[in-house]
């Protein structure tokens, strides 16, 4: 039986392709290479493949010094795009050489490359959740929507085969409401759905980082599900041509050795780091940091490690149902050989490694070029009431989950063991309903009692 095209995502992969046209991206004359890299600047859970990287210079570091050995020049451009079809489209015409992408779109990838004989790899991980609470679906902040329930009948806007489209699905099977006859899905760019939530033409927006976290520091949104109540990992990806990984394996190692690089730049200096994102791509430096700092939504580890390689083929199943890949042999795709050389020792035990449920706090006073952490929720409250009017931001762990919030947009919930923050109120309803005793409060009174609590501690 041949393959199945994929016919929701056809279009959106075959126009680009055309666009582009025949040719490598990769032109070499001997002498000279030049290298192709394909990124999401606003995906920040993939800067340290590209806004990041771009922005310290790391991958033409390391190109001087091959250059230095092997007696080559070389040259990067770097192409942004807002979602990773378009870079599969141009990974197959032989347009891009290197490209960062979500795990589902990576599946797209692998699919694509494999049906039009331009084979591609997974050499790296950029950024992952262990539970999934990269994703998240917002409505607007008055929108008299509690829970995804009430999602039935209504518009729900997402990028068809992103991985919050896959968070979309399984959280309203989970719901128990079928995604195909349920809801009105529309698949529509990222910023084109922020534009139709805002404009009423759509009930909800399932979408990847930093788009949730954007709309709700703007007040344009508020998290109605937090993909972390998924408790599936989702991650980003580096990929690549196989053709180029073979003809040039020094590059592939000179930019994955640069990822890690960024990478420790990342966990050593996260606020610079978030900085210099929110300075390339405009986004507030808030919304960055909420993602990408110390105990962030996200964690920065190169590393291919098997639980997210085993998620990785659980979706497979998901994206085949949604007839948007046939076949893919997912042990064919993934190849760490590259990673490991460029990884260095320490590779093994790296991967074995994964990060736990966040529980720290950290706030950002104004004017300060330095954020504080805290062993909990309370205790960041606690140091922001005691700033009042100079706090810029505080940021807190969903008290389930360990997503990462914003704590005057999450939903708090008080017991006699303290307080509780939540991404979403259904999730603070669902937490007090299980503690006999607790009540829900608005942030103002969290404050409130944070401040009391800490006055009596201190006492």
């Amino acid at each position: 039986m041949p393959p199945r095209t994929p016919l929701p995502l056809a279009a959106a992969l075959l126009l680009p392709l055309a666009l582009a046209g025949c040719g490598s991206s990769s032109a070499s004359d001997g002498d000279h290479v030049t290298v192709t890299v394909g990124y999401q600047s606003k995906t920040i859970n993939t800067v340290t493949a590209g806004t990041l990287l771009r922005s310290l210079g790391y991958f033409e570091r390391e190109l001087k010094a091959l250059g230095r050995r092997d007696g080559r020049t070389y040259e990067v451009k770097w192409q942004d795009y807002a979602t990773g079809a378009p870079i599969t489209a141009q990974m197959t015409a032989g347009k891009v050489d290197i490209g960062s992408m979500g795990d589902f779109p990576l599946l797209i990838n692998a699919y694509r490359g494999a049906q039009l004989d331009a084979p591609t790899e997974l050499v790296s991980v950029t950024g992952y959740n262990m539970r999934g609470g990269l994703n998240t679906i917002v409505v607007p902040p008055g929108s008299g929507l509690g829970s995804l329930a009430d999602l039935k009948g209504r518009k729900v806007s997402t990028s068809e085969g992103s991985a919050a489209d896959g968070t979309l699905v399984r959280a309203l099977e989970r719901a128990g409401l079928d995604p195909a006859e349920d809801i009105r899905k529309l698949n529509q760019q990222p910023a084109v759905g922020a534009s139709a939530l805002e404009g009423g033409s759509v009930d909800a927006l399932s979408q990847f980082v930093a788009w949730p976290g954007l709309l709700a520091f703007q007040d344009r949104a508020r998290a109605l599900y937090d993909g972390g109540r998924l408790d599936l990992p989702t991650f980003h990806g580096v990929v690549v041509r196989e053709s180029f990984a073979d003809d040039e394996p020094a590059v592939l190692r000179a930019f994955l050795k640069a990822q890690t690089e960024a990478g420790r730049y990342l966990d050593d200096k996260p606020l610079d780091a978030s900085l210099k994102v929110a300075d390339a791509t405009g986004l507030p430096p808030e919304v960055v940091h909420l993602y990408n700092g110390p105990d962030g939504t996200a964690t920065f580890d190169p590393t291919l490690k098997p639980a997210l390689i085993e998620a990785f083929r659980d979706d497979v199943k998901l994206m085949q149902d949604a007839e948007l890949i046939g076949d893919v042999d997912v042990d064919d795709f993934v190849d760490d050989s590259h990673l490991r050389k460029a990884y260095g020792s320490g590779y093994d035990r790296q991967t074995a490694e994964t990060a736990g449920v966040v529980r720290t706090a950290e706030v950002w006073l104004d004017g300060e070029d330095r954020t504080r952490s805290f062993p909990d929720a309370a205790a960041a409250l606690a140091f922001a009431a005691e700033h009042e009017g100079g706090v810029r931001a505080v940021f807190v762990p969903d008290a389930a989950t360990g997503t990462r919030w914003f704590a005057d947009r999450a939903a708090w919930v008080r017991d006699g063991t303290g307080l509780h923050p939540f991404v979403t109120a259904e999730s603070a309803r669902d937490w007090a309903g299980d503690h006999p005793g607790a009540e829900i409060v608005d942030y103002g009174t969290a404050l409130a009692a944070a401040a009391k609590q800490g006055g009596e501690a201190g006492r």
